[in-house]
């Protein structure tokens, strides 16, 4: 495969959660890849921050302020996005929250937040973006954001791993019911990744949060942001043109069989 197969110029993207992490790494990433990227989270100013990079740098980006619980502003972002260039090739639904707590003292609200982030999130932003690309007959790609919390029970995160996972059901099944319109839907499962999320730890906490990660690395390290973009940027390109309902796991390698 030519490196040409990740050259996305003339071709629109959105990325949710661009104001940082690995939604910010992915939006810039894009770019850099000839994308024309609109910057969407819930923090604007934080969007607005990683367009102006992204300008700065000779790319093309727009920031939207966007609640991706709130299925008409979804609709709204992939109809402007459409609207601007005429055509949406990349969704990248990467927003998403953490939260913590026992099964036994899991609330409601707890819950509810968590799911409607990470899972009804991503659930609308597929919706979306799969029917203006069947309008449109654009053959694009859907990127999902999963995580490794699929693949294992961890103390604390049944909210989380419960929205992840239900995010690879939906990515498996979207792409079985918008194949045959050419859309690719896929996901990526990452695992330990320095970000704002895993930096609300203390610094003693991070380090000792990320020890046992590093000793399960075969490569002894854990991912950074870009590692993760990387990932999304395969997905959204034409290098991985028959893969579709696949799970990426850019994880250093620590939930492989030994």
């Amino acid at each position: 495969m030519p490196l040409t197969a990740y050259d996305l110029t003339g071709r629109t993207a959105i990325v949710t959660g661009a104001a940082s992490g690995i939604g910010r790494a992915t939006a810039v990433l894009l770019a850099e890849a000839g994308a024309t990227v609109h910057c969407a989270d819930l923090d604007d100013r934080g969007a607005g921050a990683t367009a102006a990079a992204i300008t700065a740098s000779g790319g093309s980006a727009h920031p939207h302020a966007l609640d991706v619980t709130r299925r008409e502003q979804v609709a709204a972002l992939v109809d402007e996005a459409r609207r601007r260039s005429g055509r949406l090739d990349v969704m990248a639904n990467i927003a998403g929250i953490m939260h913590s707590s026992a099964v036994l003292e899991t609330a409601d609200a707890d819950l509810d937040r968590v799911w409607n982030t990470n899972f009804k999130g991503v659930l609308y932003g597929c919706q979306e973006a799969a029917r203006v690309m069947i309008a449109t007959g654009i053959r694009g790609s859907i990127v999902t954001m999963s995580s490794g919390a699929i693949d294992t029970g961890a103390p604390g995160l049944l909210c989380y791993g419960a929205a992840k996972a239900a995010v690879v059901q939906l990515t498996k099944t979207l792409a079985t019911e918008v194949g045959r319109h050419g859309i690719r839907v896929n996901a990526v499962a990452p695992g330990w990744v320095r970000t704002a999320m895993t930096d609300r730890h203390t610094d003693e906490g991070r380090q000792q949060a990320e020890r046992p990660m590093v000793r399960m690395s075969p490569l002894g390290r854990v991912g950074e942001a870009e590692d993760i973009a990387h990932a999304v940027l395969h997905l959204a390109s034409d290098a991985s043109s028959f893969t579709t309902g696949q799970i990426l796991r850019p994880n250093g390698g620590v939930a492989m069989p030994w």
